[in-house]
């Protein structure tokens, strides 16, 4: 799998996260977990599915011998113990509850318990994108801005939206929060709070998904201001010249990512 398939991996793999751990909501009003996003998550994994009784159990063997067991419920546990142990803890017969040592371990667990929910939801999607080669090189972004251009050349805008997305991942861009956001666009940017706690978004760039017009802004937005996102708004439409528009965008990003490794080497 090449780079940007393995990027477009991870940012699934986070979107996938952060929806089972929203769907729990409030801890004062938890609502059941989005098991269907929970089972993506897995299913991407190199955990083993094993039906135990009434439970979905996912397992992987460590190297000191003892099994990793994740139950797929609403606690989403993951115990360090084999199947057999997690299946007496969490679906006791009668027979087995009637032991004084076995009523012990359904009434506490803590002794093998490893993580839960959130905890457990983020251990997952560490060590899903950890497996993932994100390494690239000056030619990777080369021809990922290339096929920017292209997807803009030929008012793709799916296409557009997704190389987007890539660079946003790339550059740590964020999708444009509410106070932000324009009708029919596409936004990204680096957010940043004052110290006032106002939202300031930017640089950033803006994709009409109308008239497929793409524009790069290099002065960031206040979020509270009605004049700066006006000036979102004309600039969206081409009304108001900005830093650069069109297929020129994509080369700046492209530079951007490749300047941001070098000052990290």
């Amino acid at each position: 799998m090449g780079f940007a398939e393995n990027l477009r991996k991870k940012i699934a793999i986070n979107q996938l996260a952060r929806q089972v751990i929203h769907s729990w909501g409030p801890p004062d009003n938890p609502r059941r977990i989005d098991r269907n996003a929970m089972e993506e998550l897995l299913a991407m994994s190199t955990l083993t599915h094993h039906r135990e009784r009434d439970l979905d159990l996912f397992y992987r063997d460590q190297a000191d011998g003892k099994p990793l067991v994740l139950v797929l419920d609403n606690e989403l546990k993951l115990y360090n113990t084999d199947m057999a142990d997690v299946a007496l803890r969490k679906s006791p017969t009668v027979k087995e509850m009637v032991s004084i040592r076995n009523a012990i371990k359904i009434l506490n667990d803590k002794d093998v318990t490893v993580s839960r929910k959130t905890d457990t939801v983020q251990w997952l999607q560490s060590d899903l994108i950890a497996a993932l080669d994100l390494s690239f090189t000056a030619d990777d972004i080369t021809q990922l801005a290339r096929d920017g251009r292209n997807a803009s050349a030929n008012s793709y805008g799916e296409g557009v939206v997704d190389l987007l997305t890539l660079f946003a991942e790339l550059l740590g861009y964020t999708p444009a929060p509410k106070a932000f956001e324009l009708i029919h666009c596409r936004i990204w940017g680096a957010l940043k709070k004052t110290a006032a706690g106002h939202l300031l978004l930017g640089p950033m760039v803006i994709f009409n998904q109308v008239n497929n017009h793409l524009a790069l802004v290099q002065t960031p937005a206040n979020g509270k201001d009605p004049e700066d996102i006006q000036r979102m708004a004309d600039i969206s439409q081409g009304k108001m010249e900005t830093d650069a528009n069109g297929e020129a965008v994509w080369d700046i990003l492209a530079e951007n990512v490749i300047q941001s490794q070098s000052s990290q080497s």
